[in-house]
């Protein structure tokens, strides 16, 4: 059974850079192969990785509900095909995205075939990580179910806070298997105030760390650099490894 780890947080807090770190993180400790999935419809977890996306779930979706399964093949052995087409391979990790879907609707549709999809691959990984969209749908939907640890990804502001804590209420009252939620705070300026200390201590979330603001990170992103590529000294990469040590410990 693949150790599996989930991200989330609400947009803007900086959640799929830290999925990229985490990532980085694991290929130097040997924690590979991974499969990492890009569970947002608004996807750039490849951006951050430096790999370019050739086909999404969104797309298989799209291509069965117009009617292109070709004549004599089944929905189901034509959905395990692009499935199997949709992964992106790279050397410790292979990268799955889901994609937006054409047209209107929701996209239930598309995350069913991800959670079929996480289902059937998870035999072939040790490792999966899963960067889900920004909000609480994921939750609601049950795309981020058994997993072994939920790292909710929030920036210093109080509102940023309080949305990491209904993600991780939701989580506890949905009853989806997460063994164990952490709390991380992004891109923190000038530390952390006394007020949100108090907040989370009386949560009761495991605060796993602080990943300070960073210009090179800032630079990095602006020239669209993959920020996997940051050099570990740098500041950001070194707090997120002292943070993902405590998560592997």
């Amino acid at each position: 059974m693949a150790f599996t780890i989930a991200l989330a947080g609400k947009g803007g807090v900086g959640k799929t850079t830290i999925a990229g770190m985490l990532i980085k993180y694991m290929v130097k400790h040997k924690k590979t192969p991974i499969l990492a999935v890009d569970a947002d419809s608004n996807y750039n977890l490849n951006e951050v990785l430096g790999v370019k996306v050739t086909d999404t779930l969104g797309n298989a979706r799209e291509d069965m509900k117009k009617g292109t399964v070709p004549s004599g093949m089944t929905k189901d052995i034509f959905i395990s095909m692009r499935l199997e087409e949709a992964v992106i391979e790279a050397s410790d990790y292979d990268l799955i995205v889901m994609g937006q879907p054409e047209g209107t609707g929701c996209y239930c549709a598309a995350n069913t075939l991800l959670v079929n999809c996480l289902e059937r691959l998870s035999d072939n990984y040790p490792y999966i990580v899963l960067d889900n969209e920004a909000g609480m749908e994921h939750i609601s939907r049950l795309t981020t179910k058994n997993v072994d640890a939920l790292i909710i990804v929030a920036d210093a502001s109080r509102r940023g806070l309080q949305a990491g804590f209904r993600i991780s209420e939701l989580a506890s009252e949905l009853h989806i298997g997460v063994v164990k939620k952490y709390l991380i705070l992004n891109q923190v300026k000038d530390g952390i105030p006394e007020e949100m200390k108090r907040l989370i201590a009386e949560q009761g979330i495991e605060f796993a760390g602080v990943v300070p603001e960073d210009g090179e990170l800032y630079d990095y992103d602006a020239k669209g650099l993959p920020t996997i590529g940051m050099p570990e000294e740098n500041p950001a990469v070194q707090a997120a490894f002292k943070i993902f040590d405590r998560i592997f410990s």
